[in-house]
């Protein structure tokens, strides 16, 4: 019996080490890719055009904010407790609305971000699954993305060719 399962557990061991010398691998580095991508660059444009059209509005709530926190304390001492106190509600309702603001154009960013990157990252994964299926790779691992490689051959990296497939030099 024993005879049989070391058998069995050389065998299996035989197949598989025959099975992984016939696997075709490969590694490419997507911020590499990504960066050289001109989509990415324009992409990153309109970004940044939408975030500062954000901060421009957060940045005059804040003048404002200050400039009536700075009237408050100036004339604080002359002011009747109820005018006090519609001042101070003021500066609050004003500093929540900045909240508010600036938690709303953080969701509105992240969502833009998702609305012009992903096409542009749809481009670049069909063409690394197109070049992989050309060069007849198993398997493709991203470096860029933590790919848990340690070592990996340069002459694997299709980075090269995926950016040929898109047409970047």
């Amino acid at each position: 019996m024993k005879k049989i399962v070391l058998f069995f557990a050389c065998a299996l061991l035989i197949g598989n080490t025959v099975f992984a010398q016939n696997l075709k691998l490969a590694y490419i580095n997507s911020n590499v890719l990504l960066t050289s991508m001109p989509e990415k660059a324009k992409a990153d444009s309109d970004l940044a055009k939408y975030a500062k059209s954000f901060q421009d509005q957060i940045d005059m709530m804040m003048k404002e904010y200050q400039t009536k926190g700075q009237q408050y304390q100036a004339n604080e001492k002359t002011m009747s407790d109820a005018i006090k106190e519609v001042k101070m509600k003021e500066i609050q309702d004003l500093q929540n609305r900045i909240e508010s603001t600036q938690q709303s154009a953080q969701e509105k960013l992240q969502a833009k971000k998702q609305d012009i990157f992903s096409p542009i990252l749809e481009k670049a994964d069909k063409a690394i699954k197109a070049v992989a299926k050309e060069k007849n790779y198993d398997f493709v691992f991203d470096v860029a993305a933590g790919g848990a490689l340690v070592f990996q051959k340069e002459e694997f990296d299709i980075t090269g060719l995926v950016k040929a497939k898109l047409g970047i030099k």
